[in-house]
């Protein structure tokens, strides 16, 4: 997977990576994120074009950049971090996915023509958790013949998809329900990257 931002160290490379998503979100407070173009965002953020692709190959991969930021931004803030080693590290980042989205929602100022923006949104969150999963699930084929990858695409597919049923539901259960059942529900997927005996003994419980 492509390094995240959070990974960058070098503090001239972060300053301008947060000047350019800056700007993206500020000038989504009036135009669509179709409407936006890279000239417009490198005049917000008063740096070159030469300067934006240096970072980002188009508008796209700043938008994603700049969710995938702010969902690893709330991960660091909670220290969490997903080793394999148990369930509740895997509830952590299903907790904290509901939250995140919770978070976006409340945020005010943002143009509402966003047409394209919700799929780029979703993609952008996946990846997100695909990251945070990775760390722990081995990368090489295991007994079933899945891939790491394989394994890590469906976990964050399934625990996106069911987080964001629960958030676009009416009368929706609490939090803690929804991220217990929707932990239940991954435990299988998750097992399958080799996690420990933790995991599969959750999966036996009733």
């Amino acid at each position: 997977m492509p390094i995240s931002d959070c990974e960058v160290r070098d503090p001239r490379i972060r300053r301008t990576r947060q000047l350019l998503q800056g700007a993206l979100q500020e000038l989504m407070r009036t135009k669509s994120f179709d409407e936006v173009s890279v000239q417009d965002i490198t005049d917000t953020a008063t740096v070159n074009r030469a300067t934006f692709y240096d970072h980002y190959n188009d508008k796209f991969a700043l938008l994603d950049a700049m969710v995938a930021g702010g969902f690893h931004k709330l991960l660091s803030e909670r220290a969490v971090r997903y080793d394999g080693s148990c369930p509740s590290a895997a509830s952590a980042v299903i907790l904290a996915t509901s939250d995140y989205l919770l978070q976006m929602a409340s945020h005010e100022g943002v143009c509402q023509k966003q047409s394209a923006f919700q799929p780029l949104v979703d993609g952008a969150i996946v990846r997100a958790i695909g990251r945070v999963l990775a760390e722990g699930i081995p990368g090489n084929e295991d007994e079933t013949g899945l891939g790491g990858g394989m394994i890590v695409a469906a976990a964050s597919w399934a625990i996106y998809g069911a987080v964001k049923e629960w958030f676009d539901a009416q009368g929706r259960c609490p939090v803690n329900e929804m991220v217990e059942r929707v932990t239940k529900l991954m435990v299988p997927v998750l097992s399958a990257g080799g996690a420990p005996e933790e995991m599969h003994a959750l999966q036996s419980a009733p």
